[in-house]
Formats: structure tokens, sequence, C-alpha cells
């Protein structure tokens, strides 16, 4: 019993984070139709702004609980830098161009911010684990979890509601709808279609970003993070549905429950289950769990 305890939380704790990060992959796709390859390099880059931001600050003797506010303002620093700067100065060339010269330029910008960050950090690992202690354990009978994975749960729950709040409730996302229906037919009525696909770059970004953050006190920060990330992040979406809010969220909740399965019981299979749980799936549902993000009338 208390194993399947520890895989539900861990697998849990796995998803949370990777639904923020996917939740960002499958909003750019579902609003701009690209497959950006270059998001776990933003993934990255969070992580290394998070974890210099937060090894600066705790030598300033900054109280390690509240360094995780200093994780979130490294990701809002590098979505306000990185974004705006990828999809004006280099994405909206190529709009209305082939998808997969669009995938190449991903792929291109992906290998460039890897120099980049070997550039600005080196190569040697980062450590931040203060803050991952910093919350201590919360005991639930017998079994005790780390508080800073139960932040982590809270941290994706806020995101993902927000994030479907905004789609689904509100004006803006009503605009942003009528853009992935018919950006044409929504800039004949007015709606600056250019500054929508600004936002949502710069939005998903961001979640990439804050997914690296907060992930930071809780491995070493170092090259290579990317690949492993986008991979894994494909993999959710895939399984969910691509563009799909809710196929993200159940997609990251498959994969984490699967990984943490193979870890406990079989270590070797770790990323062999994550692909045979998404191939079965797919050999059903080809198109994914959930379809992506359907028009509605506004």
């Amino acid at each position: 019993m208390n194993l399947l305890t520890t895989i539900l939380f861990d697998g849990i704790t796995y998803a949370s984070w990777l639904f923020i990060v996917a939740l960002g992959l499958t909003l750019v796709f579902g609003v701009l139709k690209i497959l950006n390859i270059a998001h776990g390099s933003f993934y990255a880059v969070g992580a290394y702004a998070g974890a210099s931001l937060v090894t600066w600050l705790l030598a300033l003797k900054f109280s390690p609980a509240l360094s995780v506010v200093a994780l979130v303002a490294a990701a809002v620093a590098v979505a306000a830098v990185l974004a705006p700067l990828t999809e004006r100065g280099l994405l909206r060339m190529f709009y209305g161009r082939d998808e997969v010269l669009l995938v190449l330029v991903t792929y291109a910008m992906f290998l460039m911010l890897e120099d980049i960050t070997k550039l600005i950090w080196g190569v040697n690992p980062y450590y931040v684990s203060d803050t991952y202690q910093a919350f201590g354990n919360i005991k639930l009978g017998q079994l005790s979890y780390v508080g800073y994975d139960v932040l982590l749960v809270g941290v994706a729950l806020v995101c993902g509601g927000v994030t479907w709040w905004v789609l689904n409730r509100t004006r803006q996302g009503k605009i942003v709808t009528a853009v992935i229906h018919s950006p044409e037919v929504a800039a004949s009525m007015g709606v600056n279609v250019s500054r929508i696909y600004t936002g949502a770059f710069t939005a998903g970004v961001f979640l990439a970003a804050l997914g690296g953050a907060l992930t930071a006190p809780m491995l070493s920060v170092q090259p290579g993070l990317s690949v492993g990330v986008i991979i894994v992040s494909f993999a959710v979406v895939i399984i969910g549905g691509l563009g799909s809010i809710e196929g993200a969220a159940i997609g990251a909740l498959v994969v984490g429950l699967a990984r943490a399965a193979s870890v406990h019981i079989w270590p070797p299979a770790e990323l062999f289950s994550v692909y045979v749980v998404m191939a079965a799936i797919l050999v059903f549902k080809p198109q994914g769990l959930f379809q992506r993000i359907q028009a509605r009338k506004i």
C-alpha cells in the first residue's frame, strides 16, 4: 500500500512541473500552429536564471523559503526578454510558410540557445537545494512528503486553472479563440493578430521558464536539461492531443505515473515505459486523448 501511495505522489509531483512546461507548448501550438522545439531551451534558461538568482540571494542571507518568489521573477524576466525577440525577430518572418520550415527554425533556435547557455553559465552544475529543503516535510500517517513538492502541485493547478479561465471565460480569450479559428477573419474584424501571437508565445515561454525555474531546486542544473524535457513534453502533448489544455493535464499525469511506477519497480525502463504508454494510446486514439483547441461561437 505504501508503495502505491509513493508511486502516486511521485507521479503527481513529476506530472506537475511537466504539465506547466507542456501547457506552454500546447498553448503555442494551439494559437501559432508551431511545434516549438526551442521550448526545451526556454525551460533550461529558466532553470539557469532561477538557480543563479537564488544563489545570489542566498549569499545575501535571503530566506530560502522566500526565494521561490525569485524563481518566479526569473521566469518572468526570461519570458520578457526572449519571447519578443524570438517571436518578433525570428518566427514572424516565416509565418505562412511551410510548417516543416518553422520546425527547423525552432530547432535552429534550440541549438543557438544551447550554446548561449554554455557561454553564459558554463558547463558546471548549479545546486540550490536550500530552497527545496526550506519547506520541510508534510506527514500523512506513516508517509512523509516534501513540502516543496506539494507547493509545486499547487502552482501547476493554478497555472492550469488560470489558463483555462482566460481562454474560456474572458473577452481576451474569445479573441484568442477567433484567431485560432481564422486569423484572416479575425484581422478583418479589427483584431491585432500580431499582438495575439506575441502574447501567446510570451505566455508559452513564461510557462516553460517557470517550469525550469521551479525544478531548479529539485535537481542539478547543467547542460543537457533541454533535450530530455522537450522529448518528454512532446510525449505529453501527443498523448493528450496537440493544442488541448485538458489533454496536456491528462498526458502529464499519464507520463508522470508511468515514470514513477518504472522508477520504483524497474528503473531501467524509466523512459521506455513512457514511450510504450504513448504508443499504446496512439494505437487507439491517433489524435491523442483530446482534440486540439476547438473554435467555439463567440
